[in-house]
C-alpha cells in the first residue's frame, strides 16, 4: 500500500474498533478504503476529503464492523464497495469475498480460485494491497502451512481477528 492512490474520495472518518481505530474513506460509489492507523501513514490519500462520519457508506461501513465485532452476521449488512486496483488484484480481492467468516483459504488456494495462470505470490501481493481491510477479509489468507503470513496491519491483529472468528484459539 505504499504509493497508495485514491480516485473521488469525498468523504473520511474514523471508526473505532476493538484492534485500533480504523479509518475509512468513500467516493460517490462505495467505500473506497478501510485501514487501521492510516491517518498518519495514507494523508494524501484522503486528502481534499470531508470529514463525514454520516456519509451513508461511511456508515454502512460502521454498521458492518458493529455487527462483525458483536458476533452477528456482519454479511447481512450491505456497504457498498468501490475497490481500486488492477484488474488481477480486483479478481482477487472478489476472490477473498467468498471466504467464509470462520474459514482461512491459503494463498495457493485462492489463487486457484482467480484463475487464469494466477500464482500465489502474485495473490499475496494483491492481498497485501487489499484497500478495504476486514470486509475484504485478507486476514483470512494463510500461508500454504496454515501459517500466519502477511498482513499490512500487523500479525498481532491478523491472530486477533482469526481468534474472534473462531479460527484460532485463544
Amino acid at each position: 500500500m505504499k504509493n497508495l492512490a485514491l480516485n473521488g474520495v469525498a468523504a473520511v472518518a474514523d471508526i473505532e474498533t476493538p484492534l485500533g481505530t480504523m479509518t475509512a474513506a468513500a467516493t460517490a460509489r462505495g467505500v473506497a478504503a478501510l485501514w487501521f492507523d492510516a491517518r498518519e501513514r495514507y494523508a494524501a490519500a484522503f486528502a481534499g476529503a470531508a470529514e463525514d462520519p454520516a456519509h451513508p457508506h461511511l456508515a454502512a461501513a460502521r454498521r458492518w464492523l458493529q455487527a462483525y465485532w458483536a458476533g452477528d452476521d456482519a454479511d447481512t449488512v450491505e456497504v457498498p464497495l468501490d475497490l481500486q486496483g488492477s484488474l488481477f488484484q480486483r479478481a482477487v480481492w472478489r476472490e477473498l469475498l467468498r471466504i467464509p467468516k470462520g474459514r482461512t483459504r491459503t494463498y495457493g488456494e485462492v489463487a486457484a480460485g482467480v484463475g487464469a495462470g494466477a500464482v500465489a505470490r502474485a495473490t499475496g501481493s494483491a492481498c497485501g494491497a487489499n484497500p478495504v481491510a476486514l470486509i475484504v477479509p485478507c486476514h483470512r489468507v494463510v500461508g500454504a502451512n496454515g501459517s500466519l503470513t502477511g498482513f499490512a496491519a500487523g500479525l498481532p491483529r491478523k491472530e486477533r481477528l482469526l481468534q474472534h472468528e473462531g479460527v484460532l484459539l485463544v
